[in-house]
């Protein structure tokens, strides 16, 4: 089956007002930046995404979150983003902060058909016991915390162990950005840019890819094929441009005295 689209914006046209997005990437590592622009473009809104972190100002879900499309993020860390911390702290956004091997075993979980799962990360903390602030009003006061959670106790190589309940996580639609790609949405991730994107592709309902190089059938090799097709549902072949168009949260330089190496 071809999954290759005409355009991003083709690809996003059926995201309604209101749905979940599990989006890879780390930092502005590996983050599909094509459609997310899309997505903007399109005018959605009161979307909640699902990601290690939100872009910073100018550049990935920042630029969603910047236009106020987001009403709520699960993420790892706030990072380098200004506009997420103040719209956090001042109430515009509801924000679930996860740990985040737990947030990427979420997203396994979900794509693997697991409803749950007990780990060890966050027993004895407000993770488990609950109260973490999701969302403050204007004036600094918490209005939404986070629930207790299930502990129990189980045996181990180390003797008995409390464990917390953790939810698996299931999105509306999945955005990722791959290396190569094929036309039937086998995936190939690139270095560090694989980070979350197999997660997040794995936990979409529907799920979209950006590829920087598309290919044909049987052009990839199966031993490397990082996401299996049966999870794609959507592919979008960038230009050379678009392929190119990586940006760093910061940039830091050093240069050598005179006569160094």
């Amino acid at each position: 089956m071809d999954k290759v689209v005409a355009s991003a914006a083709e690809a996003v046209s059926d995201i309604p007002d209101g749905a979940t997005l599990a989006v890879g990437g780390f930092g502005l590592c590996g983050i599909p930046s094509v459609l997310i622009e899309a997505v903007l473009a399109q005018g959605t809104t009161d979307l909640e995404a699902v990601s290690n972190n939100c872009g910073v100002d100018d550049w990935g879900l920042g630029r969603l979150l910047g236009e106020h499309r987001l009403r709520r993020m699960v993420s790892s860390y706030v990072g380098e983003n200004k506009e997420f911390a103040r719209q956090y702290l001042s109430g515009e956004l509801e924000v679930e902060l996860t740990p985040q091997g737990t947030l990427a075993e979420r997203l396994r979980a979900g794509g693997s058909g697991i409803p749950a799962f007990f780990t060890a990360t966050g027993v004895g903390t407000q993770v488990a016991e609950g109260g973490l602030p999701w969302k403050y009003d204007d004036a600094g006061n918490v209005t939404v915390s986070s629930p207790a959670k299930d502990v129990r106790t189980f045996e181990t190589d180390k003797g008995p162990r409390e464990f917390v309940l953790e939810h698996a996580i299931v999105a509306d639609f999945a955005l990722v950005r791959a290396w190569r790609g094929d036309r039937h949405g086998n995936l190939v991730f690139r270095d560090s840019a694989r980070n979350f994107n197999p997660l997040a592709a794995m936990a979409g309902r529907i799920t979209l890819a950006e590829v920087e190089e598309l290919v044909e059938p049987g052009d990839l090799d199966p031993n490397s094929v990082h996401t299996p097709g049966v999870y794609v549902h959507r592919v979008v072949a960038l230009t050379p441009e678009q392929a190119a168009d990586k940006r760093i949260e910061k940039r830091t330089v050093r240069t050598t005295e005179q006569g160094g190496n």
